[in-house]
């Protein structure tokens, strides 16, 4: 296989990789936890309304091998943040269920 060919095969299974992973994830589950646990109050899919939009959270993660972590720390642990300049606390989502709060992490990644 010539150099060519290797580079387009890597740029094939990347793709395919990716496409894969937006397949898995469960985007009516994941409305329906963030809808009960109260996310769009604040977030909205492509606005910035009180919080930044899911769509300005993908692109400042984009790329970053921590993403999925940090995103589950944040959903997960009550955080700290700014709220017109005030601090409040960020509420967790309202489940335990670790494969539903990776498929909301995934959701928001994906958008």
């Amino acid at each position: 296989m010539s150099f060519g060919n290797s580079l387009i095969a890597v740029a094939a299974l990347l793709l395919a990789t990716g496409a894969a992973r937006a397949a898995e994830v469960d985007e009516a589950a994941a409305n329906a936890i963030m809808k009960k646990s109260g996310c769009f109050k604040c977030h909205s899919l492509t606005r910035e309304k009180d919080a930044p939009s899911y769509k300005e959270i993908a692109t400042k993660h984009k790329g970053k091998p921590d993403a999925e972590q940090k995103l589950y720390t944040h959903l997960t642990t009550n955080p700290k943040v700014k709220v017109d300049g005030k601090e409040e606390t960020h509420e967790s989502l309202k489940t335990k269920d670790e494969a539903a709060v990776r498929n909301v992490v995934g959701f928001i990644l994906s958008q």
